[in-house]
């Protein structure tokens, strides 16, 4: 049995701001403070390896977590967050032109829409969580800690639990409702072969525990 705990990253500036948040926005002094206690709470869990997006929100806070785990955190592109126009850079929330182009992009990570400038859409983050998943299925450790972002991670969690099949109906609500808090929780389980459905298809991916914040009070 092999579990994935997955961690948001702790607060940003650029989760707080009234602009659309940039790759290299940093932790707050709030998040850096969120980041020591999910450090300290994942201490107590038989992590073997930190795997980590390469934005320095998440590589700031798995290195906060890896002071008090000693695990080196290994950078992984394939973790990142989801990647957006890059006419919204240093944009308003409010502006206009920017809330157009939003708009747009949003449909288009839902599936009903087509991609947006250089933007990555339901498509390519279907692909990637998929690739995700195989990666992380062909680890040697059976404990492995991610540090990724709150939007791929609702990709991540929609293409275990409906495969490589999965559609933008099926995506379209959990993209609206699965929200997450910053340094949550997620794990999923994965046994290949050793779960079955009501008509004895294999599920190899297990939803275990979402959005488990508890170490924030």
């Amino acid at each position: 049995m092999k579990t994935i705990y997955f961690v948001r990253h702790g607060q940003s500036e650029g989760n707080i701001s009234s602009m659309f948040q940039s790759e290299d926005s940093p932790l707050t002094e709030h998040g850096r403070k969120q980041a020591g206690f999910i450090a300290e709470r994942v201490s107590r869990l038989p992590i073997e390896t930190i795997i980590a997006s390469t934005m320095p929100r998440a590589k700031e806070t798995a290195d906060i977590i890896s002071e008090r785990t000693g695990h080196t955190p290994e950078p992984s592109e394939l973790f990142r967050e989801r990647g957006k126009p890059n006419s919204l850079e240093g944009k308003r929330h409010d502006d206009p032109d920017a809330h157009r182009i939003n708009e747009a992009w949003w449909k288009s990570l839902a599936g009903d829409g087509s991609r947006v400038e250089n933007s990555e859409n339901f498509n390519d983050l279907k692909k990637r969580a998929g690739e995700c998943l195989d990666y992380l299925a062909g680890r040697r450790e059976e404990n492995i800690l991610v540090v990724t972002h709150g939007f791929f991670l609702r990709y991540i969690v929609a293409r275990a639990i409906f495969g490589a099949e999965l559609s933008t109906v099926q995506f379209a609500p959990m993209m609206k409702t699965l929200w997450m808090e910053n340094t949550g929780i997620t794990a999923l389980r994965y046994d290949k072969g050793n779960h079955w459905d009501e008509i004895g298809a294999a599920a190899p991916w297990v939803l275990w525990i979402w959005n488990d914040h508890a170490h924030l009070g």
